[in-house]
């Protein structure tokens, strides 16, 4: 008896394990044209501290069936400042808009970049960077 309900839990534990593990291989659309799909479309910092590493990256693939071709990323203030590929994206592959935020600036943030390409029904796609980066920290009091 201990046999076949140690089978019976072990069975359900693999099922559920490799259904969990198929449902993250979800397949992306495929569109006419080329196209471009988002990991993320927010990058989310947290809250960082004062100077912090201010480099994000947001993944994409281009899942049509033309070359995607990316003529324009811009950030919505100075502070923000993306950067993108050159040359264009083929179909199926995996490329990066790439993010600096200022973190020299403290306080919440929102910003956008916006990227224009060719993507057949989204030419321009906005994605977003939200944190907070901390003051320095107070100088510890001095004994007199």
């Amino acid at each position: 008896m201990k046999k076949i309900i140690l089978f019976v839990m072990v069975a359900v534990v693999g099922i559920t394990a490799s259904n969990a593990q198929s449902a993250k291989k979800a397949k992306v659309a495929k569109v006419e044209g080329a196209g471009m799909v988002f990991e993320n479309e927010t990058i989310d910092y947290g809250t960082i501290a004062h100077n912090a590493d201010g480099n994000r990256q947001f993944v994409f693939v281009n899942n049509g069936n033309k070359p995607l071709i990316i003529s324009n990323a811009a950030g919505s203030c100075g502070c923000t400042v993306p950067t993108s590929p050159k040359e264009p994206i083929m179909p199926g592959a995996k490329a990066v808009i790439g993010v600096k935020y200022a973190t020299d600036r403290v306080g919440p943030f929102t910003k956008t970049v916006t990227v224009t390409s060719n993507a057949t029904g989204q030419p321009t796609k906005t994605l977003t960077i939200k944190g907070t980066v901390l003051p320095d920290a107070a100088p510890a009091a001095t004994k007199s």
